[in-house]
C-alpha cells in the first residue's frame, strides 16, 4: 500500500513473534471461519445479481480506511469510535505497527468496528524481488509477521506489493519468479491462520495490464492469494472497469482512490475514473466485501468528506444501509 504510490518510509521493526505465535493456535480456528465467509458472500451476491435482486452495492460493500489516515489524536478505541461515527464499517491497520492486539480486539469489541486486515509496510524497502537472497529471506520473514499480526488483530488479509522492477538485476520476469517463490514459502502459515495474501497493483513497473496480473495470480494458484484491486492506480494504464472484468473473482478487496491525466491523484470523484462503469463491473463479478480508502487523511472533517465521497462514487448512495458487518470478514 502506498498513498499516491510513493515508497513507504522505513518503519520501526517491532518483533513480537513470541506473543503472536502464542496466540496463533487460539486464533486459527476463528480466523479460518472468518476467511471462508467472503467466498460465501461472493457466491451469494453472484446468485442474487443473476436474478436481478440485491443489486445495491451499499448493502454488500463495506467501507474502511487506512489507520495512518486518521489525523485525530486518541486511543485505539477512541479512533475506532470516531471512524464509526463518520460512516465507516471497519479499519485496516498496518504491520509492523506496534499496537497491542489485546487493545485492538478490545476496541473492536467496544465499538463494533472490526479490523479486516493489515498492510505490509515494509514491502517497498525489503522486497521479495530483491536480487540479494538474504533480503528475499528477510522479506519472507516480514510477510509472515504481517500474517501473524493480521490474525492477532482479527483480520483476514495482508496487502502486499510483490516487488519492484528497477533494472537489469530486478526485471519484470525476476520480480515475477522471485516474488512467487517467496509467497509460496508463506502459504502454510497463511492457511493455518486463515489470512489471505492480497496483491496490490501499484506503479512498480510490474503487471501493468489486467491480463498480466490475472496470469500472475493464476500461476501462484492458491486460494490464499488474490487481488487487492486498487481502482485509482490502474487508471493511468487503462479503464478501471476493464481490469475488474478481467480479474473477476480474483478480486477479494478493493482500494478506493481516484486519478486523472490532469489532476493526478485527487479527491475521490474528481479524477478520470468512470465510477458508474466501476460499479457496474463490480456488480457483474458479484463482488462483495471490503473497500478501503487510500488517500491523504486528516482531521474529522476530512475523514467525513472521504466517507461521503466513497458513498457517492463507489456506492452511488448518499446514505448507507443500516446493516453493519459483525466480524472481520
Amino acid at each position: 500500500m502506498t498513498i499516491n504510490n510513493e515508497a513507504n518510509p522505513p518503519a520501526r521493526h517491532s518483533n513480537r513473534r513470541e506473543f503472536l505465535a502464542a496466540g496463533a493456535v487460539a486464533i486459527g480456528a476463528s480466523s479460518l471461519a472468518s476467511a471462508a465467509s467472503p467466498a460465501a458472500e461472493t457466491a451469494k451476491a453472484a446468485a442474487t445479481a443473476k436474478s436481478g435482486m440485491g443489486s445495491a452495492l451499499s448493502d454488500r460493500i463495506y467501507k474502511s480506511a487506512k489507520w495512518s489516515m486518521i489525523g485525530e489524536p486518541g486511543s485505539v478505541e477512541e479512533k475506532f469510535a470516531l471512524m464509526k461515527r463518520l460512516g465507516y464499517d471497519g479499519m485496516e491497520l498496518e504491520s509492523p505497527i506496534g499496537l497491542d492486539p489485546v487493545e485492538v480486539r478490545a476496541a473492536t469489541q467496544a465499538t463494533g468496528m472490526p479490523v479486516h486486515g493489515v498492510v505490509n509496510m515494509r514491502h517497498w524497502e525489503i522486497r521479495l524481488s530483491d536480487p540479494d537472497p538474504k533480503v528475499q529471506a528477510q522479506a519472507v520473514e516480514i510477510l509472515e509477521q504481517c500474517l501473524q499480526e493480521s490474525a492477532a488483530f482479527g483480520g483476514n488479509s495482508v496487502l502486499l506489493v510483490p516487488g519492484r522492477v528497477t533494472g537489469e538485476k530486478e526485471t519484470h520476469d525476476q520480480v515475477w519468479q522471485r516474488s512467487i517463490a517467496g509467497i509460496r514459502k508463506t502459504l502454510p502459515l497463511a492457511s493455518k491462520l486463515g489470512v489471505r495474501i492480497l496483491i496490490e497493483n501499484v506503479w512498480n513497473g510490474f503487471c501493468e495490464t489486467p491480463e498480466q496480473l490475472r496470469d500472475y495470480l493464476d500461476e501462484i494458484d492458491s486460494p490464499w492469494v488474490g487481488s487487492y484491486f486498487d481502482i485509482g492506480n490502474v487508471q493511468k494504464f487503462s479503464p478501471s472497469a476493464d481490469w475488474i472484468k478481467v480479474l473477476g473473482k480474483r478480486i477479494v478487496k478493493v482500494d478506493v482512490k481516484d486519478w486523472g491525466v490532469e489532476a493526478g491523484f485527487c479527491k475521490i470523484g474528481d479524477g478520470d475514473v468512470d465510477w458508474p462503469a466501476v460499479r457496474e463491473a463490480l456488480r457483474e463479478i458479484g463482488f462483495t466485501g471490503w473497500s478501503t480508502a487510500e488517500v491523504s487523511g486528516g482531521d474529522a472533517a476530512r475523514l467525513q468528506d472521504i466517507s461521503q465521497r466513497m458513498d457517492k462514487s463507489l456506492l452511488a448512495s448518499g446514505s448507507r444501509s443500516t446493516h453493519r458487518p459483525s466480524g472481520a470478514s
